[in-house]
């Protein structure tokens, strides 16, 4: 459910983060990473009808706009260096290297802080986005949980929340995966979501290669239906 709406639409600069890409690099090309995060200015559009940063919530987590107040806690859940492990900036868990990335997730103006409604704590990050070479489809990326989250429930509750809202305006919501990543790729398919296409696209680090998932409004119709019978 939305608790409330956003005060304001903002865009900003871009460098994506899509469901922990895997793959090994060294720690010059990590920093590199996160520099080109602040370096390289992409201005997000997003459809005017979409709100990036409504606050949404269910029985198990709450959602709300990231704010500047937000980065002593949401540092503290970056900081096990497991979340980053497969990722290409592996040395975000470090304070110094985190508050430079927290600034491009104030800027792109979707990204949603995720609490645990039980405990109240800070456990992670999303946001939506735009792909620049098709600016109406809507996508969900920048997603870090702390690994005492991992797993398909908490997956389930968080993607929950985000579909909700954007099925209310747009009838698809697309995903960006590192080709690398299987094991974020198999994750997207269990949310219903299929393989469109792989595209070389330019989603704030340079050309990359991307393996594109589209979920439809009725695929995930169907998936909460299914999961629903199930005893």
């Amino acid at each position: 459910m939305v608790l409330k709406r956003a005060a304001a639409f903002a865009s900003g600069p871009f460098c994506l983060s899509v469901l922990g890409k895997a793959h090994v690099v060294t720690r010059n090309r990590a920093t590199r990473c996160n520099i080109a995060l602040l370096e390289k200015i992409q201005m997000f559009q997003f459809p005017h009808d979409f709100d990036p940063q409504p606050s949404l919530a269910n029985d198990v987590l709450e959602l709300a706009p990231l704010a500047h107040t937000d980065i002593d806690a949401l540092a503290v859940a970056a900081s096990d260096p497991a979340i980053w492990a497969g990722h290409p900036a592996r040395n975000r868990h470090q304070r110094d290297v985190f508050d430079g990335y927290f600034t491009a997730l104030l800027d792109v103006g979707g990204t949603l802080l995720v609490r645990d409604r039980a405990t109240d704590a800070v456990i992670g990050c999303s946001a939506y986005y735009t792909d620049p070479s098709a600016p109406s489809r809507l996508s969900i990326g920048y997603t870090f949980l702390t690994c005492a989250y991992w797993g398909g429930a908490t997956n389930y509750a968080l993607k929950s929340l985000m579909l909700g809202h954007l099925y209310q305006h747009h009838s698809e919501a697309w995903f960006h995966i590192a080709p690398q990543n299987i094991r974020s790729q198999t994750a997207t398919m269990k949310l219903g979501a299929v393989l469109a296409h792989d595209a070389d696209l330019d989603l704030g680090g340079g050309h990359q290669p991307w393996r594109c998932y589209c979920l439809s409004r009725e695929s995930w119709t169907h998936k909460v239906s299914s999961r629903g019978t199930k005893t």
